[in-house]
């Protein structure tokens, strides 16, 4: 069952909440994920990103999903992340509803104009609309972090040029979970941007923020939460640990994963203060049969 993707978010925001967005790698990950959501009765992103597409292509990793999720009541939306502007443009073509272009890469007037010219058309589409301004390093790599963070100005002037529906921003967070002292999130960096801009704002790279910092991340103005990594450790856990009881079958051992994947999916939504939410949302109703 799919909700607007913007709706989802407002909501989110309404209501003092982070609505989760996850990553899916295979039908097994994906599956994790639609278990946690039904069981607890969340809605959530459903996130085809930059592990997958070049892994099986874009098209494939797409109706992979909607393959998986057409067996699920779940309520998701299926969302592009980290798109190029060719994979923006094929995603609308197949179906996306929520696409995520990412210029940060782009000096700031390129940006701008990139991501204007690709919001039109994602509108016109019918989808949401996520950009980044900022940067945001890998796990460990040594940067400044005054060069990362998004800029409160820009952030005005970005939102407002574009007309985008929701913001990524760089704050302190990294993509993956750092092996050394992880840098604190910028709280206040939030709550001035959240001050300068009328659409609901995004942190990528959840792994390994605490409980508070994700509640104190939603209080300043945060509402969709983009997680991976925390995960993707849950299921390989699964894995080793069946293997590490002797020779199993690897449908065994994926099994178990996809269930420690589950549980560990359900701890991040409790932190995102988003469980039982899914009855709450506008839905587009769907029969669901299911075989796994």
């Amino acid at each position: 069952m799919t909700p607007p993707a913007l709706d989802l978010v407002e909501h989110a925001r309404a209501n003092g909440y982070a609505v989760g967005a996850f990553n899916v790698h295979s039908p097994e990950t994906t599956q994790a994920l639609l278990l946690a959501a039904e069981r607890t009765s969340t809605p959530l992103f459903l996130q085809v990103g930059r592990a997958v597409i070049p892994h099986m292509g874009l098209r494939a990793a797409y109706e992979m999903t909607v393959r998986t999720a057409a067996e699920s009541d779940a309520v998701h939306v299926i969302h592009l992340d980290h798109g190029t502007e060719a994979e923006v443009l094929e995603a609308l073509r197949l179906g996306f509803t929520s696409i995520m272009y990412d210029g940060a890469h782009l000096p700031f007037e390129e940006n701008i104009a990139a991501t204007r010219r690709l919001t039109r058309i994602a509108h016109d589409f019918g989808a949401m609309v996520e950009a980044e301004l900022g940067r945001i390093p890998d796990a460990d790599e040594d940067v400044d972090w005054d060069a990362y963070y998004t800029d409160p100005g820009e952030a005005e002037r970005f939102v407002a040029e574009t007309g985008v529906d929701v913001l990524a921003i760089s704050a302190g967070v990294v993509h993956g979970v750092p092996l050394t002292t992880a840098s604190p999130l910028a709280i206040d960096r939030i709550e001035k941007i959240r001050a300068l801009v009328d659409v609901p704002l995004v942190l990528h790279g959840a792994s390994g923020l605490t409980p508070t910092e994700i509640s104190d991340a939603i209080r300043a103005g945060v509402h969709k939460l983009n997680l991976d990594t925390d995960l993707r450790f849950a299921f390989r856990r699964g894995i080793e640990e069946t293997w590490a009881a002797g020779d199993r079958q690897l449908e065994t051992a994926l099994a178990r994963g996809r269930e420690l994947m589950a549980e560990a999916t359900v701890t991040k939504m409790a932190d995102f203060g988003c469980l039982g939410r899914a009855q709450d949302v506008t839905l587009v109703d769907s029969s669901p049969t299911r075989s796994w």
